[in-house]
């Protein structure tokens, strides 16, 4: 099974729309690029004038003190966050040229191309099968041969594949902390976006299950871009190309992650990595 054989059933799915489609197909290295963004949960500023351009195939990190903003940015790149009613935003974000907050730009599109992995493992109460085929089947392939395939290939490429393939039938919840992430992982893989953003994925694992995320995210870059919001400075420093510190709402720095952590230009950025607040 192509890639190409997935994204034409997802497409034909969505009535046709090709604008995210064709987005997909630019020979653009920018993946995200916002400018100017402001949100507010009612009258709480919580992003202010957030300027960031997003490569593909890198892994950008995403730092800095609790209630800072990370996660609200996260989930605006996928416009999780409407999900709040409050919520009012101003500026723009494209995603690979294409405006995502136009009112034209369909959200079910959006999320087929960028997918979302939470802090908290959050497997169905399926079967493992069950949880990576239900994203495929929701976008209309029902062919047992091409799920099954599917499945196969997404369980590989988040590295579980050896360790489930002889419990396929299995309640997902019966897996370890560490193989539900990557479970939960394999799920997003299964319907072939171009961005993962992750939120917080290895704060609720235990060291071991940590590393095999961080291995994963290595390799998963060769094929996708990745957005992760953390706070373990160490697993910044050890997995992102590029890192961008948030206090208070706002973008304090900005770049290459070995500049970030060895050369920062602001003295709050080198207060909050050397453990001076946060």
């Amino acid at each position: 099974m192509s890639l190409l054989t997935v994204k034409e059933n997802i497409s034909m799915v969505n009535n046709g729309n090709t604008d995210i489609v064709s987005a997909v197909q630019s020979n653009s290295n920018v993946v995200f690029d916002t400018k100017d963004l402001n949100l507010w949960y009612g009258e709480t500023h919580a992003l202010k004038d957030i300027n960031l351009t997003i490569n593909e195939k890198e892994v950008t990190a995403i730092i800095g003190p609790s209630g800072c903003g990370k996660s609200t940015y996260l989930k605006t790149l996928n416009r999780m966050v409407e999900l709040v009613p409050t919520v009012r935003t101003t500026g723009e974000i494209t995603y690979k040229g294409k405006s995502i907050l136009d009112k034209s730009s369909k959200v079910e599109e959006l999320r087929t191309h960028v997918g979302m992995v939470f802090q908290k493992p959050n497997p169905f109460p399926k079967s493992i099968y069950d949880n990576i085929a239900y994203g495929p089947r929701i976008h209309g392939i029902r062919n047992k041969k091409i799920l099954d395939e599917i499945v196969e290939k997404s369980l590989r490429g988040a590295y579980i594949w050896d360790e489930v393939k002889d419990r396929l039938k299995e309640n997902a919840y019966g897996l370890s902390g560490g193989q539900q992430q990557r479970l939960c992982i394999a799920r997003t893989l299964a319907i072939e976006p171009d961005v993962i953003l992750m939120d917080e994925p290895t704060s609720a694992l235990d060291p071991k299950s940590t590393l095999k995320i961080e291995d994963l995210v290595q390799e998963l870059k060769k094929d996708y871009s990745i957005i992760i919001v953390t706070h373990n400075m160490q697993q910044a420093a050890r997995i992102s190309d590029r890192t961008a510190f948030f206090l208070n709402g706002e973008v304090v720095e900005f770049d290459v992650t070995d500049t970030i952590f060895t050369k920062p230009t602001d003295n709050r950025t080198e207060d909050y990595i050397s453990g001076r607040f946060g």
